[in-house]
């Protein structure tokens, strides 16, 4: 019987946090990010970083904050290298997607250059489409002893999806849908997201596979006049979105779209799923199916995962 190692993994990355659980190695988690909210366990770990942008800004003003601190050439994270230090990881895993949705590897190597001296490996994670978030879960799964687990994971999830392409097989009508990931200024959801509707039978419109979420004009919705919005925010939960809904019942022809006109808008929980490259991006997939094919799929993601949203 193969013998797995026993680490001391730090996770600044909440997908990460998700994977390392999933392969059933919670109790070699030592220490995570400010983001780390999955499984709720996790809360418990010290935490070893912090974000520059004032919490609980609106969308407008952390939008602003984030560029100023990025245009210094400043990461908008601040890692706690004493508490990394004393906690004397031999693995922490970070991310080299986005360095505005969670630290960076260049934060990382900074932060820690001195540990790194010490045996201390840097894992980065790097997904931009659906194969790389799998085959981020299958590499980490493989470095961290327990390819098995990893092997099981990606099966199940191959399963769900294939329930899911099955059942679309034969339907032809498919609804352009856009998804919104930030209010204001606001931007498409891209990288994995187009793939996900494209599984959940639906034609994603302003955003291409596997780039980065890119900003758009509301006259760039108007020309598409999608049959389907959903709107993600990156980092909130519905109920934070539902706090600056506004943004957009203000603008003029919102009420004209045809997406509300047949009471077509959605808000996801971005935060927990669509925004997360990690296990459950395939709850993600089963919540879209359930938005745009409510006829034939109800896997139970109504009110926690999603809701629609009704205009008074």
């Amino acid at each position: 019987m193969r013998i797995i190692a026993d680490h001391r993994i730090i996770s600044l990355l909440p997908a990460a946090t998700e994977i390392i659980c999933a392969l059933g190695l919670e109790n070699q988690l030592i220490g995570r990010s400010h983001e780390c909210d999955y499984p709720e366990s996790a809360k418990d770990l010290p935490v070893c970083s912090s974000a520059k942008f004032l919490p609980g800004s609106d969308s407008a003003e952390i939008d602003r904050q984030v560029k100023e601190i990025l245009s210094d050439s400043l990461s908008i994270y601040t890692i706690d290298k004493e508490l990394i230090k004393s906690l004397a990881p031999d693995i922490i895993i970070t991310q080299a997607q986005c360095e505005v949705c969670a630290v960076s590897l260049k934060d990382v190597e900074f932060a820690i250059n001195d540990l790194l001296e010490k045996g201390c490996q840097v894992i980065s994670l790097e997904p931009h489409g659906l194969s790389d978030i799998y085959r981020d879960i299958r590499n980490l799964a493989d470095q961290l002893g327990v390819g098995a687990a990893g092997t099981d994971l990606l099966e199940l999830s191959e399963e769900r999806i294939n329930i899911i392409r099955h059942k679309l097989k034969f339907i032809t009508e498919k609804p352009k849908v856009a998804c919104i990931e930030w209010l204001s200024p606001l931007m498409i959801a891209g990288n994995w997201t187009p793939e996900i509707i494209e599984i959940a039978g639906g034609i994603p419109v302003l955003a291409e596979k596997g780039k980065h979420s890119g900003y758009i004009s509301f006259e760039d919705i108007q020309k598409e006049n999608p049959d389907i919005i959903i709107l993600m925010p990156c980092g909130f939960s519905i109920e934070r979105t539902l706090k600056e809904i506004n943004l957009l019942l203000e603008l003029p022809g919102w009420t004209e779209l045809k997406a509300l006109q047949q009471n077509r808008v959605y808000i996801a929980d971005g935060n927990q799923y669509f925004n997360r490259s990690g296990p459950r991006i395939t709850d993600s997939i089963e919540i879209m199916a359930e938005i745009i094919n409510p006829k034939q799929f109800v896997f139970g993601y109504e009110g926690e995962g999603w809701i629609r949203f009704i205009q008074r």
